[in-house]
């Protein structure tokens, strides 16, 4: 299992002095100690208003908003992302839950053939600072990008802003970034990924979740996201768990871009959350095994089928 102590956190140099320790304890705990991040996203009901969780195919468990929280209580995550006004209403009942804010959400209404996505700032920082002050457990911050949009520049701005921001008060950044937009003719080109990457390390992020890279001329998607990988530097790549798979080839898929692409983590939500609370805790548990631990597939196969037990 990888390990890593206080001292091996590289911290960037805009954190404050006084907001070092923070920094590194706010790091250790998203890591689980690790360096590589488990992000539960739960950050849909914006993104994708009620169709995530509710209809064919959909545990009715989901339904309740409250079952994302039961998920990251009982099951291991690094961090449950969501946004403020969210986590500000059940995150007093599970407050030994890792938090990252998600800063910023659109709806899935206006479609990229009306108008280029922009993805606006829901709050400010000192309302997120105001909650951590009354203890919320927040470790960090979620924004997102949507590179080659005409409003590409805004995001940017606000981006670069917000985690300089963050970083003087000790927090971590996630940024989400998709190439996106009229100009864009290929979201998943693999070269399109490694300059989102790129961006990501030049904006000072902590890590940068990304789509996997499509197969392009013999090279499989776990290849391709190799080189967004190098490309993010020191900024940590995770990938987007995307819609509901199945286990078995959603947990192989995980482990290839660990252990070809170079990726130190992974960001799932609707994976998870559509099913029961015991089918998404196991699969948490399941995910975490190869993220977290290094298990082999089938290893964390049996922890999802109950077959093994796995706890950090």
């Amino acid at each position: 299992m990888p390990t890593i102590t206080r001292d091996q956190v590289r911290v960037p140099a805009d954190v404050m002095p006084e907001a070092r320790e923070e920094y590194v304890e706010n790091y250790m705990k998203a890591t689980r100690g690790t360096g590589r991040l488990m992000l539960f996203a739960c950050d849909q009901k914006i993104e994708h208003l009620n169709k995530d969780f509710y209809g064919e195919g959909i545990d009715p468990s989901d339904a309740e908003p409250e079952h994302l929280f039961e998920i990251g209580s009982q099951g291991i995550c690094g961090v449950l992302a969501g946004q403020r006004g969210l986590i500000a209403r059940y995150a007093a009942d599970y407050p030994e839950i890792n938090y990252l804010v998600k800063m910023n959400s659109k709806t899935n209404l206006v479609k990229t053939s009306q108008d280029d996505p922009y993805s606006p700032q829901l709050t400010d920082l000192g309302a997120v600072l105001a909650m951590r002050e009354a203890g919320v457990n927040i470790v960090g911050l979620g924004y997102t990008i949507y590179l080659g949009s005409e409003y590409e520049s805004t995001m940017l701005a606000e981006a670069g802003d917000l985690i300089a921001q963050a970083h003087a008060n000790g927090l971590l950044v996630v940024l989400w970034i998709y190439p996106r937009g009229k100009a864009v003719t290929d979201e998943k080109a693999p070269d399109l990924i490694a300059g989102a990457a790129g961006v990501a390390l030049c904006l000072g992020a902590d890590f940068v979740k990304v789509n996997p890279p499509h197969e392009i001329d013999g090279q499989t998607s776990a290849e391709g996201l190799a080189i967004a990988s190098k490309a993010a530097g020191r900024c940590g790549l995770v990938c987007a768990g995307g819609s509901k798979a199945d286990a078995k080839d959603f947990l192989s898929q995980l482990h290839d871009q660990i252990h070809i692409g170079g990726a130190c983590g992974n960001a799932t939500g609707r994976n998870i959350h559509m099913r029961s609370l015991d089918e998404a805790v196991r699969l948490t548990k399941a995910i975490s095994a190869i993220t977290l631990a290094d298990y082999e597939v089938e290893d964390a196969l049996a922890v999802f089928n109950g077959e093994k037990d796995f706890s950090l």
